[in-house]
């Protein structure tokens, strides 16, 4: 038996750190502040270059088309951006899904 479960269907979305992008929290480790999301992308939503830098972040996009440097990533992408180190910018080229986790506290630089 896991020691946490959550359902997705108990769960709300809320705004995360850009405009036209949600979070629904999954899980948070309340020792390192750590969160397991899924994230949605309104299509069209671009997230411009940006670090966290409290954390490492693992992303697998569950569905949706994303390009990130000119190249279009679909489900089953996976990216994974080390603590600190620049990323993006994220262009979601229709309504994007992830399921990301970040193993600090999530911050926006």
């Amino acid at each position: 038996m896991f020691q946490y479960t959550a359902l997705a269907c108990d769960k709300q979305w809320v705004p995360g750190p850009y405009p036209g992008v949600e979070l629904m929290i999954l899980h948070k480790n309340e020792a390192t502040g750590g969160v397991t999301v899924l994230r949605k992308f309104h299509a069209g939503v671009t997230v411009p270059a940006h670090t966290h830098p409290l954390a490492n972040e693992s992303v697998y996009v569950l569905s949706g088309e994303w390009e990130e440097s000119g190249v279009t990533y679909t489900t089953g992408a996976y990216f994974f951006a080390p603590k600190g180190e620049r990323h993006g910018p994220h262009v979601a080229r229709s309504e994007v899904i992830s399921l990301t986790m970040f193993d600090g506290p999530l911050t926006v630089a």
